[in-house]
């Protein structure tokens, strides 16, 4: 079981000073990866679905990214997630190349196709065809980081006759993870991607999901086992940690990662001892 630490660009980590003791902790830890989550603008005031309160500070993900890279060697840096549809896929493609080559090559590249329509609608883009609009841009993505004389020809992007460099450090890419809890981003996990992340899961949740991932990679002829997969537990109630017992529960269901998020951990001491108890109680130990 790999162990990663989510919400590394908001809450203590919102702060640089902060953001840097904690990364370079886990990093000693032995935590494989740090994430970060995205949304560009928060409805005000909050209402279902929307996660956080307005004045939630949440850093951006490839500049928070880039900064933790500066201050770690060899953890893992994910995206969990960047909203696909709402950004422009050679502009989003061009920061992502250039934190992988910053970082030495440690990018996973997490992707969801959002959810809060008031987001959607503050930044211009249409909430309609979203996963359609999500999976070409994947695919112009991909054109630049792979190919020699990059094109593509979609109903959503075109282009031909250009070039953006750098490439990705790693080859061909770096590792792609979507998100989502619906058979439709099972199926996109299966027919795009190397990985499946699913937050906020229950064990019982987790089992559902990773049949439903079954069933997409059936569907596509695609091995189970290609995948990686990835899953943030909901939080416990009176616990800043998952205990053993649960995390050996999520193992047994096929689960590779375990990426951990405490938002009760609110200040940088709460956040180390969190740190400090998955290094003495779960990481090489599930």
């Amino acid at each position: 079981m790999k162990f990663g630490l989510f919400a590394c660009n908001m809450g203590p980590c919102a702060d640089p000073n902060v953001a840097a003791r904690v990364a370079r902790a886990a990093e000693a830890a032995g935590f494989e990866s740090l994430w970060v989550g995205e949304h560009v603008v928060l409805p005000d005031p909050q209402a279902p679905p929307s996660p956080l309160p307005p004045l939630s500070v949440m850093l951006d993900p490839t500049v928070a990214l880039a900064f933790l890279a500066a201050h770690t060697t060899k953890v893992r840096l994910g995206t969990g997630i960047i909203i696909l549809p709402q950004r422009n896929p050679l502009v989003l493609a061009k920061e992502l190349a250039s934190l992988d080559v910053l970082s030495g090559g440690r990018l996973i590249f997490g992707i969801g196709i959002g959810y809060l329509q008031p987001e959607f609608a503050a930044l211009g883009v249409p909430f309609e065809n979203k996963g359609a609009r999500s999976e070409e841009y994947l695919g112009a993505m991909l054109a630049l980081w792979t190919m020699e004389k990059p094109h593509f020809e979609g109903r959503f992007v075109s282009f031909s006759k250009i070039q953006a460099r750098p490439q990705p450090a790693q080859k061909p890419h770096p590792p792609i993870v979507f998100g989502g809890h619906t058979p439709a981003a099972y199926s996109r996990a299966a027919r795009l991607a190397e990985g499946w992340y699913g937050f906020a899961l229950d064990v019982e949740r987790t089992k559902a999901a990773i049949a439903g991932v079954h069933a997409a990679c059936e569907r596509e002829g695609r091995r189970f086992e290609e995948l990686e997969i990835s899953v943030t537990p909901v939080p416990e109630r009176d616990r800043l940690l998952l205990d053993r017992d649960t995390a050996e529960r999520f193992a047994s269901l096929g689960v590779n990662r375990l990426i951990i998020y405490a938002p009760r951990a609110r200040e940088e001491p709460s956040l180390l001892t969190l740190i400090d108890e998955a290094a003495t109680t779960l990481i090489g130990k599930v």
